[in-house]
């Protein structure tokens, strides 16, 4: 019965128009589904013939009404988390305005994404011929993002181990953020054709996955405690305004996530 409750006042919200806002960085969009590349790992790379399968495990979690406090979907290696997590908190680091990405949870947010639609890129075109894409074609490789994060988690990994001899996590602040503006200058080789994968369009994959997941509704596991909209003052999903909508002063509100 409470569930039909919830979900009549969500229905009567959306009718009505008196739902405010979106979801900032939420839901990511749609995917693209590539062909196998070897050496990438062990695991299973999603291709293009399987693109119409049924969705990961992960997307009732991604999109469903509680948050896990803990587990990951798609990232089955601590390695490979611990990269990404570090990644992230560079280009979205702690200081004494709030937390970083680590603390807020960018990338259990990534990791649930690429386990469903945008990792697979399931909602997007992903026929041949491809070639390298201008700035303003959007996503062109053949490769899926799981697999394209896939490739630039192990170049990250190459490049601490090659520079310092050691895990990409365990690295220094300013030695992750020589690899990082390395990647950004796409200055690191790929060793695959510019069409499939860069480094510079890898870190703008994450960069934009970092952003999303720190000021993502806190549904798709990033933005804890909503901390990333108490640091823009963004009151997230509020039922109403009627009782401030007249004030002339600025109004300071708790923010509330969709489920709230």
């Amino acid at each position: 019965m409470a569930k039909e409750k919830q979900f009549s006042r969500r229905d009567f919200l959306k009718t009505t128009g008196a739902a405010t806002g979106g979801i900032i960085g939420g839901s990511l969009l749609g995917g693209l589904v590539g062909f196998n590349l070897q050496d990438l790992d062990s695991e299973e790379t999603v291709t293009k013939d399987e693109a119409g399968s049924s969705e990961a495990s992960g997307d009732s979690e991604a999109s469903g009404t509680t948050i896990p406090e803990a587990g990951r979907i798609f990232f089955a290696n601590d390695e490979d988390f611990n990269t990404i997590e570090a990644a992230m908190e560079r280009i979205f680091p702690e200081d004494d305005i709030g937390p970083g990405a680590k603390a807020l949870g960018a990338a259990y947010f990534l990791d649930a994404q690429l386990a469903g639609s945008y990792g697979r890129n399931s909602r997007e075109y992903m026929q041949g011929p491809f070639y390298e894409g201008t700035d303003t074609q959007g996503y062109q490789s053949n490769l899926n993002r799981a697999s394209y994060f896939k490739l630039g988690i192990r170049k990250l990994q190459e490049e601490a181990n090659d520079r310092h001899e050691t895990a990409f996590s365990q690295l220094e602040a300013g030695q992750q953020d020589d690899i990082l503006k390395d990647f950004e200058a796409d200055k690191v080789d790929f060793n695959v054709p510019k069409s499939t994968a860069t480094s510079a369009y890898f870190f703008q994959l994450l960069r934009e996955a970092t952003l999303d997941g720190v000021y993502s509704d806190p549904i798709y596991r990033g933005n804890r405690d909503m901390a990333g909209w108490k640091m823009k003052q963004f009151p997230g999903h509020q039922h109403s305004y009627l009782d401030v909508i007249e004030s002339d002063e600025f109004q300071d509100i708790d923010p509330l996530p969709n489920f709230g």
